[in-house]
């Protein structure tokens, strides 16, 4: 094993040993303090109400999209849909924005736009040459699909919600504190396993 690590990163000429080097990928290394947004969306996915659409409600909402229930394609690209995004983001700057889980916040997507898209403002995101958007993948009906999607939006209000209104702000306030203390647990441990991991790559070199 002594000197393993060395073999791997040094230059080589030959192109069969370049082509070889190309080929291989190591896994990203996972770090705690990157895990922080999960656990942030994990604290916003706990408390958002969901609310069930009727099978009246799906048809209308597709209807709208010009997309068919035997077909259900991405309302953003075209693309077989794999999901159902949220058009209005959950979560911004770590907090609910206030929107729900429900047909009037819900439009199909694939896999490509709801990664690319995250939580920006959908409009602003589709029209952008964001990696993976639909304008930076040259899609060439999204000025259609655009107007689709403003005529869905006006369809119906979505739901709004005024959280520490509700829940008081001493609750609110406690909710995020745990939050806080989690994220801060996380990375006060993230310290301590990275000198972890350097003892243990220093002994098995």
């Amino acid at each position: 094993m002594p000197g393993r690590s060395q073999e791997v990163t040094t230059p080589l000429g030959d192109t069969r040993d370049r082509i070889l080097l190309a080929a291989f990928q190591m896994p990203s290394r996972q770090n705690m303090v990157q895990r922080k947004s999960s656990i942030t969306n994990a604290f916003v996915n706990a408390i958002i109400p969901v609310v069930q659409p009727s099978v009246e409600e799906i048809a209308e909402a597709l209807s709208i999209l010009k997309i068919t229930p035997e077909n259900v394609t991405c309302a953003y690209c075209g693309d077989s849909s794999s999901e159902w995004d949220h058009l209005r983001p959950l979560v911004r700057n770590q907090r609910p924005t206030g929107f729900v889980s429900e047909i009037a916040n819900l439009v199909p997507a694939c896999g490509k736009c709801n990664q690319s898209k995250g939580n920006k403002e959908w409009r602003q995101w589709i029209l952008s040459n964001a990696r993976l958007s639909p304008t930076g993948r040259r899609i060439l009906d999204t000025p259609a699909r655009v107007e689709l999607l403003d005529k869905f939006e006006r369809w119906r209000s979505p739901t709004l919600v005024d959280f520490p209104r509700i829940l008081g702000t001493e609750a609110w306030t406690h909710y995020w504190s745990l939050c806080d203390e989690i994220n801060s647990d996380m990375r006060e441990a993230q310290v301590v396993a990275e000198s972890m991991r350097i003892e243990i790559l220093r002994r098995i070199a």
